[in-house]
Order: C-alpha cells, then sequence, then structure tokens
C-alpha cells in the first residue's frame, strides 16, 4: 500500500513537470496558430482580426497565467478543444486511440512470433545453424530503418503483387503491412535478447540442481529456465511498448493509417496546441503505467525479488 502511495505520487509530480516543460516549449516555438486558423479560408485577414482571436484565445496572457489556466481546466478532466476541429481534446485522442492500439499490439504479435521461436531455438541449439541465422536475422533486422523497411513492402506487396493494400484503414489486411514492417523491426533486437537471457539462466546453479533432481528438460526449459529469462525481456518489452506507441506516428503517416500519431503530425502542422499538448500528457500516463505494470511483473516472475522486496516491507 505505500509503495502504491509512493508511486501515484511520483505520477502526479511526473505529470506536473512534463506538462509544464511541453506548454512552455510549444509556446516558444516558431509558428503562429492564429494566422493560420484566420488563413484557412483562404481569405485575407486584418491585424484586427489577428489580435482578437489572440485575445479570445488568451494568447496575449503572460506565459505562466496561461499555463494556469489550462491546468485549472486540465483537474477539471477539461483538455481544451482543437483549433481546428473546434472538438474537445479528449474525444478526439481517444477516436483515435483504439486503431493506434490495434496497430501496436498487432506488431507485438509479430514480434513475437519471430522473436520467440527464433530466440529460443538459438539458445538451444548455441553454435549450430540455427544460431548463425538468428545472428544473420538480427543484424539485417536491426541496420534497416522502419520507414525504409515499409517502403520495401509497400512495393512488392501493394505496387508489385497487388495483393494487400498499401494505405488507410479498413479491413484486417491494412494492418498487415505496417504490424510487418514495424514487428519485424522489434524482433531483431528481441531475438538476441531473448538469446542471451536463454543462455544466462540455463548456466544457473539453480538449473543444475533442478537436473541433478531429476526433472525432465522440458520442465526445467520452461517452468525454470524460460520463466527466469523474461525478466530482462519484459523490462525491454514495457520500454518498446511505450516507445511503440509513439514510434508507430512514421508508420501511420507512411500508411497513410488514421491512428493518434497521424492526427498529432497533423496538429504540429496546424500549430494546434491542445491536440499536441493532450498527445504528450496521454503518452507519458501510458509510458508511467507500462513501466509500474513492469515493476509489478518482477515479483511474479522472479520469487527473490519478491522476497526481498517483502523483507524491506
Amino acid at each position: 500500500m505505500r509503495q502504491a502511495g509512493k508511486r501515484l505520487f511520483e505520477l502526479v509530480i511526473f505529470l506536473f513537470v512534463l506538462s509544464f516543460i511541453s506548454f512552455v516549449f510549444m509556446k516558444a516555438a516558431p509558428g503562429d496558430p492564429v494566422r493560420y486558423m484566420l488563413n484557412i479560408d483562404d481569405v485575407s485577414i486584418t491585424d484586427e482580426q489577428v489580435e482578437e482571436l489572440r485575445n479570445e484565445l488568451g494568447f496575449n496572457e503572460p506565459i505562466y497565467v496561461q499555463y494556469w489556466n489550462w491546468l485549472i481546466r486540465f483537474f477539471q478532466f477539461d483538455l481544451g478543444e482543437s483549433y481546428m476541429t473546434k472538438q474537445p481534446v479528449l474525444k478526439e485522442l481517444l477516436n483515435k486511440v483504439p486503431d493506434t492500439l490495434a496497430l501496436t499490439f498487432s506488431s507485438m504479435a509479430v514480434m513475437m512470433l519471430i522473436a520467440v521461436p527464433i530466440g529460443t531455438l538459438a539458445a538451444l541449439y548455441k553454435n549450430k545453424w540455427i544460431d548463425h541465422l538468428s545472428r544473420i536475422f538480427a543484424l539485417i533486422g536491426a541496420s534497416i530503418p522502419s520507414f525504409w523497411l515499409g517502403l520495401l513492402f509497400m512495393q512488392l506487396f501493394s505496387v508489385k503483387l497487388g495483393i494487400l493494400p498499401a494505405m488507410g484503414k479498413g479491413t484486417f489486411l491494412h494492418l498487415l503491412l505496417p504490424s510487418l514492417t514495424l514487428g519485424i523491426a522489434m524482433a531483431a533486437v528481441y531475438v538476441r535478447l531473448l538469446r542471451s537471457s536463454l543462455l544466462e539462466s540455463l548456466g544457473q546453479d539453480f538449473i543444475r540442481s533442478a537436473r541433478a533432481r531429476g526433472l525432465s528438460q522440458t520442465r526445467i526449459f520452461f517452468f525454470h529456465a524460460f520463466r527466469h529469462c523474461l525478466t530482462p525481456v519484459i523490462t525491454i518489452f514495457g520500454v518498446s511498448l511505450g516507445s511503440l506507441l509513439g514510434g508507430t506516428v512514421i508508420i501511420e503517416v507512411l500508411f497513410a493509417y488514421p491512428g493518434v500519431g497521424k492526427l498529432v503530425v497533423e496538429a504540429i502542422v496546424r500549430r494546434d496546441y491542445p491536440i499536441i499538448q493532450g498527445y504528450i500528457l496521454f503518452m507519458g500516463l501510458f509510458v508511467v503505467l507500462i513501466n509500474l505494470l513492469v515493476d509489478l511483473s518482477y515479483r511474479y516472475l522472479n520469487p527473490e525479488i519478491r522476497l526481498r522486496g517483502g523483507d524491506k516491507e
């Protein structure tokens, strides 16, 4: 209970600092959202119109006053309205979140389908052909930028073969190319990580003790070695999941996939500050919650950590 309270306090401080820094940097960035909003109808505008809209939006107030007004609305669960669509920011983000989550988890599924069998076999058959093949895959996968891999997939499967849609959202087929692009790029990292973690686990004293007790190799591998090796893997997995939600921006733009990433890129181009601010806070909150879940999973996967935590408490 004390640990949960500490985590909650850290979350509040983190969100406060993140919101303040992002707010200040956005205001200091070049570009004028007022002129963009007035020029959207392609009509001539006057300085009086610009000043009138500035006053209406509160841009002429000192920056600390602007931030304080935003903070008050935030505590009322109001992230403001988009300058362009005039829709609540929270509604705009929540409309796009399901699509981004679908892309994120489908990419994770692709990664696991590739990394788990290849990494496991590479550890079980160290220095055999499958191990050498995994090293080649990891090297190539880590060397190819994800956007370039996406362009290759579009050229092959959409332009040449014409079997998969290149852009947009609709059926499950629209998810395949962006999911493969992100999943393969991540799998290259996890293959080597899973292999090294498994090899380290298989060399531990408790594995030798399990073999001495006559346990089957299958039980030793899945219930002892594999479970032990998951601690560093899940650490990176949590980081990947958080960064993947932010990293889908490039892929969403490349494949014209209507997720949160594409929304925030359009908001940056249009200087739509409420959308950008809401996105930053949303991503910060999500990353913190993912890291909290990763920390809690340690206590289940690694009994040694659980016992040490019990001693401290």
